[in-house]
């Protein structure tokens, strides 16, 4: 899955250098809601946090542009719990410097679709819980795998001053934690990303 991935970013992005009429560049910021899918995450809430970064729009004509993106990304998962009255929350904070690249197609002036493979790189993992109004925090980045593959799908609208937004679901396609152990079961979840961005582009 490794090298289908790093292959399939490799050919979009060498294909719109390739045929590329004009590159712009920008930023964008926006807000995360972050949550686990896969075994045993019914129970779970999403975690609320941003992705910060840079942008390159690879225009190859009036309809299609290729979109490579470097983005950190605060995203996780919470867990909460109320007991006799005491409430328990657990909040599993993942940051990850992420790498999509997207195919967006203009379906109208300004509006597009777009969809495109991201590859992540942990940052940082810790465990955050709260309790009896106490907070104990974990480095759990070792429990972690340290990359991340996923498929990206969105919607975005980009105004004619380069003031764009954007809406994003990214779906998860690897284990979010470390099963290299062979000794390890077969528990696996997968990072699901809601994403509303505001970006400009020069």
């Amino acid at each position: 899955m490794k090298n289908l991935f790093l292959l399939s970013i490799i050919a979009v992005f060498a294909i719109g250098s390739v045929n590329a009429q004009e590159v712009k560049f920008g930023a964008k910021a926006g807000v995360n809601f972050a949550s686990l899918n896969g075994d045993d995450s019914g129970e779970l809430d999403s975690r609320t946090s941003f992705h910060i970064g840079a942008v390159a729009e690879i225009i190859i004509s009036d309809k299609f542009s290729v979109q490579p993106e470097l983005l950190y990304s605060g995203q996780g998962a919470k867990f909460e719990e109320t007991f006799l009255d005491e409430k328990f929350e657990s909040t599993l904070k993942l940051d990850y410097l992420n790498i999509p690249i997207m195919a967006k197609y203009y379906v109208y002036e300004g509006l597009s679709v777009e969809a495109g493979p991201q590859i992540g790189f942990l940052l940082s993992a810790e465990s955050e819980d709260k309790e009896d109004g106490e907070t104990e925090t974990a480095d759990v980045k070792d429990q972690i795998s340290s990359i991340d593959f996923g498929l990206n799908f969105g919607l975005g609208y980009k105004l004619e001053n380069g003031l764009n937004f954007a809406a994003r679901y990214n779906l998860g396609l690897s284990n979010v934690f470390d099963d290299s152990d062979d000794d390890s079961d077969d528990f696996k979840q997968q990072n699901g990303v809601f994403q509303i961005s505001v970006g400009y582009t020069f």
